[in-house]
């Protein structure tokens, strides 16, 4: 599992690279046109990094409240209520990744 982070770590910051790397040679309107293209491409890329970990996250929330239901099934409602505000709070920082990446786009 760690391997796999760095793995993508590795990656992420050589798509980084090599996407920004083309605009410090650009002049006039095309630099606009390609830094505008960039924020899109960072956006997306905020978006989707954020998406995926929501996702496994919320995978991983699901499956620890089956196997603990499952375990003691007298405790399913306060199971069942932590769950749901791990899940909220999983959600939020999505939320939160969309709020940067339409800052990204609009305002920097």
């Amino acid at each position: 599992m760690k391997t796999l982070k760095k793995i993508l770590a590795v990656i992420l910051a050589l798509t980084l690279a090599l996407a920004m790397s083309t605009a410090v040679f650009a002049d006039g309107e095309e630099s606009e046109n390609v830094v505008r293209d960039y924020k899109a491409i960072a956006a997306a890329i905020i978006i989707a990094a954020a998406a995926a970990a929501g996702a496994f996250g919320m995978s991983l929330t699901i499956m620890k409240t089956i196997d603990g239901i499952a375990r003691q099934p007298e405790a399913a409602s306060n199971i069942r209520s932590a769950m749901m505000l791990g899940l909220v709070f999983i959600e939020t920082a999505i939320i939160y990744a969309l709020i940067v990446a339409v800052l990204v786009i609009f305002v920097l």
